[in-house]
């Protein structure tokens, strides 16, 4: 059984799910496997290291799938120009693209009139109703239990998502604190069309570029396992706690600054722990979800747990 929204109408695809943009990680196997399970996976447009390196991996998962699929563009994150990649978005006809970590303006004026469906991830009702004002497609709530970049305020995914439905005419999609079934069911009844998920995703065995011991983390992990870091730069994010993020967290009491922090939270201390595992080197982004991951799946399995899940609350709706 599949559900339908307006999501997945919109998209052509099985399942509300969207699958995060997931720096350094979201890559043509994880992809393609979340659309070919019936979802919307992506690809991480601004990780790559090259302009023509993003047509080479839009390429394999065309060969790998042919579902929708979408392609994020992290355009916040120290990214000088993000133009060409978005290009090649649309040279390549990619059915979706997602925006996230700043102003989408550029880039919604960028693809307008090609056909490619907008998700415009948010932290905040403002920044949603802008987003739609602006012409996204669909807005991507993402709540303070999430991984990775976050808003200011601190707000959750149970409170910021009704508040957005309320506020904005297209669809909106929950993100934060989302790891099952149970999960994309509660955000449907709180008036989600769709939900997305990105620490989840890390922990599947498609998830090549992951390495073992990050996701070994994720299944240890409990309520004290992640830490918000950066919140000294107005930049608040998410990360698993270690040593690494404890000596980020003392450096930002002693009120450094961007510099005497940059050699600490660089993407390449990002990819010395999710890449090689060191992790008295380097950190890894999750969400509060990962406490409630146990397992590895691959990511058929976990659609399938998804399906088991989403019948048992019906059923117990319908029972009640």
């Amino acid at each position: 059984m599949a559900i339908r929204t307006k999501v997945t109408d919109m998209l052509s695809i099985d399942w509300p799910i969207i699958q995060g943009g997931l720096a350094h990680l979201a890559y043509a196997d994880l992809a393609a496997a979340v659309s070919n399970a019936g979802g919307l996976g992506q690809i991480t447009a601004m990780s790559l290291p090259s302009d023509e390196a993003l047509r080479e991996e839009i390429h394999k998962v065309k060969q790998m799938t042919d579902r929708p699929y979408g392609v994020n563009f992290a355009i916040g994150q120290g990214y000088s120009s993000f133009e060409k990649r978005v290009n090649i978005a649309i040279e390549e006809k990619v059915p979706a693209i997602s925006i996230t970590g700043g102003n989408p303006k550029p880039v919604l004026d960028q693809v307008k009139g090609t056909g490619i469906k907008t998700l415009v991830l948010v932290a905040a009702k403002r920044q949603a109703i802008k987003a739609a004002e602006l012409g996204a497609d669909a807005v991507m709530v993402v709540g303070h239990e999430g991984g990775g970049h976050l808003g200011r305020d601190d707000i959750g995914t149970f409170v910021l998502t009704p508040e957005v439905v309320d506020a904005v005419d297209i669809p909106v999609i929950a993100s934060g604190g989302i790891s099952d079934g149970r999960g994309l069911m509660a955000a449907l009844a709180l008036g989600a069309e769709g939900i997305e998920m990105g620490t989840r995703f890390i922990a599947t065995k498609e998830c090549v570029h992951a390495h073992e011991h990050y996701k070994q983390a994720l299944l240890k992990a409990d309520e004290q396992s992640t830490v918000l870091i950066k919140k000294s730069l107005g930049q608040p994010a998410r990360a698993i706690k270690n040593d690494w993020t404890d000596q980020i967290l003392q450096l930002e009491e002693q009120e450094v600054g961007y510099e005497g922090l940059k050699d600490y939270i660089s993407g390449n201390a990002n990819k010395r722990y999710i890449y090689d595992g060191v992790e008295s080197e380097g950190f890894g982004w999750a969400g509060q979800v990962a406490m409630r991951i146990q397992e590895v799946p691959t990511v058929q399995q976990f659609f399938t747990q998804i399906d088991d899940e989403v019948n048992k609350v019906q059923a117990k709706w319908n029972n009640s």
